[in-house]
């Protein structure tokens, strides 16, 4: 019989276990994940994403305007948009421009001179098919489904995927633009959602809708989404440390009782979340938790839902510990990445631990601020039943490639040792604080991460970041009882690796720091023959043959 631990194991390693595969990157592994020279020459500063939704053949039709600063001389620009979707036309200045399209980056020759410090703009005309979504959020694309009622329920869910699965762009983390516009047609029974703030709703004479949305602050390309269906809508405003924060959701009618009780959340997850990171992100775009017809994602002030509404995982908790069936899973997480992965992002997809370890360890600081210290402690810990520690949490870089899934509850666990290092609780709310306030709307390497971490704990981090992130082996404390006492040593691990940790003398007793390096040092014992590692820390202790 398969149990709910195992089930619950493998619904979030399907795509760990899809990219453990041996895989040989192409060209088009390069095109997508690599800043090309058609890339790196223009900067982006706006988007405007215009684009026409037609459920009944389930194709899309519209266009990009695309402003940018010219930063040195090129007369090509890369723009990408995955098949099935096609390029119609591109202008600028009105004139149509040749180009070229190689897989899924289409490459356009400019013919007006691009001159270093001037703004411009490109508008790419599309149209097509795209991709449909097989398992969403994780194997993304559209999602074309109903309600209840039978009427559309339509979102966009595309990480992994990338963002030209649906509409032309720059589709590399590196570069985001400053603002955007989001204008989006759809049947007139139906409602679009998308991020920041309603400006515009236009009725048209074809018995469609236009939902003209405006993003105020810099956004990564796959947090910009679509939400259409027949929603439900209501507000409040929560009173955050920015001032009033304008919180609006979004659901189908069939959920509207559940939701009101279960959105009810959203609230206490600010609150925490304030206390631990500092300001919610993006006061001027309002937060919106949105109704849709897949797990969930953290479309940067459109967050989606569909966890049920219900606490957990589904229902479950990930932790085994009774504590992650507090809240609600989708609404904590999903919000989380507001702070990891919307405010502070990722350049290169190789470092998505920056977005899913903060964002798995903010669920265990979620548990804390209401709960207690322990409480969070322990639904870290409990999580460990999930690490599998097959590949490294680092994946390669410049060919769209991410890392271990473990860094999603081995991530969490390595910032949850770092801060058993730091041992002074407020200091560690500051690191947090500071980071997002260090980072603010910017995208980020692992190496600044890193080195800001390093620089305000004044510690010797990186082997510690070098053994969790870029290698597979958990480090082991070996131990062994002798007449001068207990020696003890770190085995198992990287060159250089001599983490302090916390210690007792048998089963149970006062805890002391230690600092083991490979060679053998020596504890007084008073007698004790055993060695027992503080379980915060994510490490093994095993007592070896004396």
């Amino acid at each position: 019989m398969i149990t709910t631990r195992f089930l619950t194991i493998c619904l979030f390693l399907l795509p760990v276990l899809a990219s453990a595969q041996r895989y040989e990157f192409t060209h088009d592994d390069t095109l997508r994940g690599s800043i090309t020279p058609e890339r790196a020459w223009w900067d982006l500063a706006f988007y405007h994403l215009n684009v026409r939704v037609q459920p009944t053949d389930s194709t899309l039709r519209g266009s990009t305007e695309i402003r940018y600063r010219v930063l040195k001389p090129n007369q090509t620009m890369q723009v990408d948009l995955q098949r099935p979707l096609r390029v119609e036309r591109v202008e600028q200045d009105g004139k149509s421009l040749d180009f070229r399209q190689d897989g899924n980056a289409y490459f356009v020759t400019l013919t007006k001179p691009q001159k270093p410090g001037q703004t411009e703009a490109v508008t790419v005309y599309y149209a097509g098919k795209p991709r449909v979504a097989k398992r969403p959020p994780w194997d993304g694309g559209m999602v074309w489904s109903r309600d209840r009622a039978g009427n559309w329920f339509i979102a966009t869910a595309c990480q992994g995927l990338g963002a030209s699965a649906w509409w032309p762009c720059k589709d590399h983390m590196y570069d985001e633009p400053d603002s955007m516009a989001i204008s989006v047609t759809v049947p007139e029974d139906l409602m679009d959602v998308s991020n920041g703030r309603l400006r515009h709703v236009t009725t048209n004479d074809d018995h469609t809708r236009t939902f003209d949305w405006y993003v105020k602050n810099p956004i990564n390309n796959y947090g910009v989404n679509l939400n259409i269906a027949r929603y439900e809508h209501w507000a409040e405003t929560y009173e955050g440390e920015k001032g009033k924060l304008d919180l609006n959701y979004y659901v189908l009618p069939e959920h509207l009782d559940s939701a009101k009780v279960q959105f009810q959340q959203v609230p206490k997850m600010l609150k925490a979340f304030e206390y631990w990171f500092g300001p919610y992100p993006f006061y001027e775009d309002g937060y919106k938790l949105v109704d849709t017809p897949y797990l969930g994602m953290e479309h940067q002030s459109s967050v989606t839902y569909g966890n049920h509404f219900r606490n957990g995982y589904l229902g479950r908790d990930l932790s085994q510990t009774g504590w992650g069936l507090r809240w609600d899973f989708i609404i904590v997480h999903e919000s989380g990445h507001e702070w990891f992965a919307n405010n502070i992002t990722y350049k290169d997809v190789a470092d998505m631990w920056i977005h899913e370890s903060f964002t798995n360890y903010s669920e265990c600081l979620f548990t804390e601020y209401y709960y207690g210290k322990e409480a969070g402690a322990q639904y870290v810990i409990g999580c460990r039943a999930l690490i599998r520690n097959n590949k490294p949490i680092v994946g390669t870089y410049n060919v769209n490639h991410s890392g271990s899934g473990d860094m999603y509850y081995k991530g969490g666990n390595m910032i949850h040792t770092i801060r058993q290092l730091v041992n002074d609780d407020v200091k560690w709310r500051q690191l947090l604080r500071g980071m997002n306030k260090t980072f603010y709307h910017q995208t980020v390497t692992a190496q600044q991460i890193e080195q800001y971490m390093i620089k305000q704990t004044g510690l010797n981090l990186q082997p510690v970041f070098d053994q969790y992130l870029r290698d597979t082996k958990l480090p082991i404390l070996e131990y062994r009882s002798t007449a001068g006492g207990i020696q003890y040593r770190w085995t198992n691990c990287v060159a250089g690796f001599a983490m302090p940790v916390r210690v007792c003398l048998g089963e149970s007793g006062p805890y002391r720091t230690i600092q083991p390096t490979m060679q053998w040092k020596t504890l007084p014992s008073a007698g004790a023959t055993t060695l027992t590692v503080d379980a915060n820390y994510y490490v093994l202790c095993k007592r070896v043959g004396e």
